[in-house]
């Protein structure tokens, strides 16, 4: 009596690491954006923590300097929204991103932050 054989087949083997290597691609492509997108969140918690009252234009120059650092070019001080919320600053921003995938297909992310989260 023979035992049937399992395991994964060639085709298979193929088709995961297709799967694999598109996942990895995509990482690739999109995870620069996002890491941008959190290190300029934690800079407008840290200014809206170290600057409660502070004027707008200082935040805005506290904002450049941060940034320069981190090497943060989507969002601009003046891309910023800054409020008073009783004896709180709040901070905030909105951007798209458009993030080019290959040939004529891309990806869109819409990315918004507080201070307050």
């Amino acid at each position: 009596m023979r035992n049937k054989q399992t395991g994964v087949s060639l085709s298979g083997l193929i088709i995961v690491f297709v799967i694999l290597i598109f996942v990895a691609l995509l990482g690739f492509k999109v995870g620069p954006a996002v890491a941008e997108f959190f290190t300029a969140k934690k800079h407008i918690a840290a200014i809206a923590q170290e600057k409660r009252g502070a004027s707008v234009a200082e935040i805005r120059k506290a904002w450049e300097t941060k940034t320069m650092i981190d090497d943060v070019k989507t969002i601009s001080a003046a891309d910023l929204e800054i409020t008073k919320d009783g004896g709180e600053v709040l901070i905030s921003f909105a951007y798209k991103k458009e993030v080019p995938l290959f040939a004529n297909i891309g990806l869109y992310i819409d990315f918004a932050a507080n201070s307050k989260e």
